[in-house]
Formats: structure tokens, sequence, C-alpha cells
């Protein structure tokens, strides 16, 4: 019980109780899984669709799982990223914000040894990438780019030597904080000790412009964001993030911060976890917290009270389902992703929104479940009357931009030292 609900706190505040998800698709999809149109198709299949946040990596860990198999459960395997299209994924790095110190160190350490070795399994899929070019040659060479970053600034233990070994393994951004504050940033989700970044914190954000790993402020306080936007000499972006207008989630961000961080180049890549995307589905769970403890405590009667992460995220799901299927929580619908989209592109403008699903880390909305539905975003969209170009930009191309002023950024700072 202790285990899960620290999990579940500290992935999304409510991440096994925040959604549902489905094998199939339902009537009463927006679209439906067949309607996706031939002019969605080319355009959707010719576009380089990079994803900014995914925790498949919880699944890495166990050996016997092989991202080159199609799984029965979660979202993300190679064939399914073949099947939508997925061109980049950046896998996320996580642990508990509670592990610190030179454990926290070296279960990041095994995690990201766990991708390279998932890349070294699978050459004729996936390429190790930590460039824009890299991933453009990924796409031209019809693999799948491997990405990293880390979630969660605990994991450097007040280190910036651990800061650069990361790097140089290949981590490309890091969340400053995880759901709880560390030592020298402060959570959105935790009581403010720090006021934002504290002196340190702000070298932290320095380093990472010198090295080229972008600064990820999805998790962070208020304070925290604007401390960095002020520090960081790159673009930032929100990893993993919706809009605090739609969903008043801390989480989420204001329409304010979306501008702020759009004015320095930054991207906010909007999340796909329905206690982001819904404030009904906010307002239910909220409601009523004893149903959070009754899926905690069928979650660990599943999976063990020390099971790993991967099983705790994958049973939560799975169980929340069972309360929706029951009509405990409501329903939400993927075009909810869409709303989220739409109203950052108005807020923040159209160079300045990506995507950050959180896959195999949250719960999805009906219709989005994994990989092979993204399709569905780029019919979406073009329905909504956005040009193609548009539409690419949102897939993926402004991620690229980005990633290639922080690299810009990178070698201008080193050309000074």
């Amino acid at each position: 019980m202790k285990n899960i609900m620290s999990i579940a706190m500290m992935r999304a505040a409510v991440c096994v109780l925040g959604g549902f998800a489905v094998a199939t698709s339902l009537a009463g999809d927006s679209i439906s899984e067949k309607a996706v149109s031939e002019k969605a198709t080319k355009l959707h299949f010719s576009s380089i669709i990079v994803d900014t946040h995914d925790d498949t990596t919880q699944l890495l860990l166990d050996p016997k799982f092989d991202m080159g198999v199609r799984q029965s459960s979660g979202s993300i395997d190679i064939p399914r990223m073949r099947e939508g299209g997925l061109g980049a994924i950046f896998l996320s790095i996580w642990i508990p914000s509670k592990v610190t110190g030179p454990n926290a160190v070296q279960k990041a350490l095994d995690q990201i040894d766990a991708v390279r070795e998932q890349v070294r399994r699978h050459p004729k899929d996936l390429m190790l990438a930590t460039s824009a070019d890299q991933v453009r040659q990924a796409h031209k060479d019809g693999k799948i780019a491997a990405l990293m970053g880390v979630e969660g600034g605990h994991m450097i233990a007040s280190d910036l030597g651990v800061l650069r070994t990361y790097a140089a393994l290949g981590v490309r951004y890091m969340t400053l904080t995880h759901s709880g504050n560390d030592e020298w940033a402060d959570s959105s989700t935790d009581k403010a000790v720090h006021n934002g970044l504290t002196d340190f914190g702000k070298d932290v954000v320095r380093e990472m412009n010198r090295l080229g790993v972008i600064v990820d402020i999805s998790h962070v306080s208020d304070k925290t964001f604007y401390d960095a936007l002020e520090v960081s000499k790159a673009p930032l972006f929100a990893s993993h993030s919706s809009c605090r207008a739609i969903c008043d989630a801390p989480r989420n961000m204001t329409d304010q911060m979306m501008k702020d961080l759009a004015a320095k180049g930054g991207i906010v890549q909007i999340n796909y976890h329905v206690g982001f995307l819904s404030q009904e589905f906010r307002n239910a769970e909220k409601a009523d917290p004893k149903i959070n403890e009754a899926i905690a405590q069928e979650v660990t009667k599943r999976c063990g009270s020390d099971a790993n992460e991967g099983c705790m995220l994958i049973e939560g799901d799975r169980v929340t389902r069972e309360y929706v299927a029951k009509g405990v929580l409501p329903r939400v619908d993927y075009m909810k992703i869409i709303e989220h989209i739409d109203h950052a592109v108005k807020v923040a403008g159209i160079d300045h929104v990506g995507l950050g699903s959180d896959f195999d880390g949250a719960n999805m909305p009906y219709g989005m479940e994994d990989a092979t539905m993204l399709p569905k975003i780029t019919e979406a969209l073009l329905n909504k009357g956005y040009s193609e170009g548009d539409v690419k930009k949102i897939l993926g191309e402004n991620t690229l931009r980005l990633m290639t002023d922080v690299e810009r950024a990178s070698h201008e700072l080193n050309l000074e030292k």
C-alpha cells in the first residue's frame, strides 16, 4: 500500500488513478479507427513524429521485455511505433523523488543502460540520437530515433559531474524536478522551500545550456519556471504538460507561462494524461479520495508490495478502466488532446506546441491507448483547419527546431570559454 501510493503520488499526483484506456475503438469516438483519411495518412507518415515523453523505460528494466515484440499491454513497442508512424521517442529516465544520492544516480544509470541496450538489440529499427540532425537521419534511414530525458533533477545528486556524465551517455533533456522538491528547485506538487531555484539550481541550468541538454520545466513550480526562464540562454520546453486554462492542475501551464515560454523560443509539449486533460475527471477524483486508495490496494494485490514501477503503472491503468466501466469515473475522449493543442496554439503560437504523450507512465483517453492511434491526431488537426505545414510543426518540426536552437546555444557558449 505504501509503495503503490508513493508511486501514484509521484508519477503525476494521481497517476494510478489518473485515467483509463480501452483496447479497441469505441462507438462515439470523434474519429474511428478506420476514418483516418488518405490525405491525413500521407501527411502523417511523411512527417517526423516526435514524442518528448514516454515512460516505457520502466518496462525495459525487466530483462524479459523486448521492444521488438508487439506487447499485449502498455502503449509502446517497435511494432506499434511503426504502425503509428512514431519517428522519435524520448524515453524517460525516472525514479521517485524520495530516492536520492548515490542510489538515485545508480538507478538512473541502470535505466540509461537499459535504453542503450534496446538500441543495441534492434539496430535495424532503432538509432540512438542526440541531435536534431541525427533524428532526421534516422527518419531517412527508416529507423526510429531513440532519445533520453532525465525526469527529475534529484538524479544528479547535486553534482554537476553527474549531469555531465548523463549528457555524455546521450541524455538530451532534464526535468528540473519531479513531483517532489529536489535539493535546489521547487516542484509544482510539493510545498515550496527554495522560492524557485537556488543559486546552485541556476548553475545547473547554465551547465545544461553549455552541454546542450534541454531545460525541461514540466513538474516545476511556477516560480522555478520563471527563474529558469530568466537564467537560461537557450529555449526551454515543457516535455509533458497541458493547459491550465482547460484543466486546473498545477502540472499544467497557465496562458501567461505559455506566452513567456514561447517568447524565448520554447515549446509546450501536450500531455495526454486524462488527469491533465479533463477538469471533469479531475473534479471526480478529488471528490472521492477513497477511490484512489481502493485502486492502490488492488494494484498492490496484483503486483506485490515490492513490485517494480512498470507493473504498478500498467496494473493501475487496468484497474482504473474497471472503475470507468462501472461508471465510478468519467470518460475522457482523445479529442481533449486536440482541444489542448488548439488552445496552446492560440495562446503561444503555432511554432511553440508539440507532443509529449506520457505513454506508459499515465492513463490515456479513449481513442489514444497506444502509439498506433497517433494518425488520429493528424486527422483531427486537419479537420480543424490546420494547414499541412502547421500540422508538421506540431507533430515534430517544432521540437526539432528547438533542439537545433539548444545545440547552437551550446556551441556558442563553449566558444566563449
